[in-house]
């Protein structure tokens, strides 16, 4: 089964962000410079010469930044693992078990059985719209 987020860098919750950090075992040091880069971040939206008020930002990665792909692909490993952990089906190859191929915010899960793919279909939805929810 093949899965493309939509706008997947513009769905990552600044909290959980975070949160997945801290449990990957990054340092707090630097998961303190990653919310920096983050905090009380604002946009405008700009037509012609005339400018929207100011507003907050809650989820997104930031475009053109260097860390959001790395940001991107811890979040997305956090989902990942919850999605299979208690998926035993696979497919060998080369004498590896694999249950999923990644690239970007594209998602390829690997299985055996029909069964198991939909049971894996279904869960990566549900992990991932828990992880999509803000934490405020």
């Amino acid at each position: 089964m093949f899965a493309d987020y939509t706008k997947a860098f513009d769905m990552v919750s600044h909290p959980k962000l975070f949160k997945v950090l801290l449990d990957m075992g990054i340092p707090k040091h630097v998961i303190a410079l990653v919310q920096a880069l983050y905090a009380q971040q604002t946009a405008k939206v700009r037509w012609d010469v005339e400018s929207s008020e100011a507003f907050t930002i809650g989820k997104d990665t930031r475009q053109g930044c260097n860390t959001s792909p790395v940001e991107f692909n811890l979040y997305a490993e956090d989902i990942m693992r919850r999605t299979l952990e208690d998926n035993e089906h696979s497919i060998k190859v080369g004498g590896r078990q694999i249950n999923n191929l990644r690239y970007a915010d594209d998602t390829t899960l690997l299985t055996t059985t029909e069964e198991s793919i939909k049971d894996m279909a279904v869960k990566l939805v549900s992990e991932s719209k828990t992880s999509n929810k803000t934490q405020e």
